[in-house]
């Protein structure tokens, strides 16, 4: 099978709209001593230069979650497979997320969060995908809006593989036709 990509976020466009967000973050969460969550796997790049590019020090923390189902598909069951190891409550909660797809893991993982009471709760992702979106989630700090297609490249991955990229890129498998 041919595979295809297509250039769609590249170094310097990401670099400049992470730290337009740190700046964004900074000024929003001065003096609050938040706790950024990554939602590992996918977040990790995009959450290190976000952290980095923060006025302040800020603790973090990692989430992960799987939906399991026959295949592709996801069966809608989702399970916490990593949790936060840091007390949240009371504490200003910035979760940061690679893509916002369907939207399901997220919400769950919201919710999830929401229930350990912090002071607030907020979402931070890197691009909001909505061409597949069943759940709609509140996005607080969106660096992209992209319309459509599989993405990889900066932390997003196709069978674990290409998260290392640096650029963000649209793969196409050549399934089509």
């Amino acid at each position: 099978m041919e595979s295809r990509t297509r250039l769609i976020l590249d170094r310097e466009t990401l670099a400049r709209r992470v730290a337009e967000l740190g700046a964004q973050l900074s000024r929003d969460y001065r003096g609050l001593d938040p706790v950024f969550v990554g939602i590992l796997k996918g977040a990790f790049i995009f959450l290190a230069d976000l952290v980095r590019a923060l006025e302040f020090p800020v603790e973090v923390d990692f989430v992960r979650a799987a939906s399991y189902g026959a295949g592709t598909e996801s069966s809608g069951v989702i399970r916490v497979t990593k949790e936060v190891e840091l007390p949240l409550a009371g504490r200003h909660v910035l979760l940061v997320e690679d893509i916002v797809d369907m939207g399901l893991t997220l919400d769950f993982l919201r919710r999830h969060l929401a229930a350990k009471e912090p002071a607030s709760l907020k979402i931070c992702c890197l691009i909001d995908k909505r061409e597949r979106r069943q759940v709609e989630v509140p996005l607080d700090y969106v660096g992209f809006v992209v319309p459509g297609g599989f993405l990889v490249g900066y932390g997003l991955d196709c069978g674990e593989k290409l998260r290392t990229l640096p650029e963000v890129y649209a793969v196409d498998t050549g399934g089509g036709d």
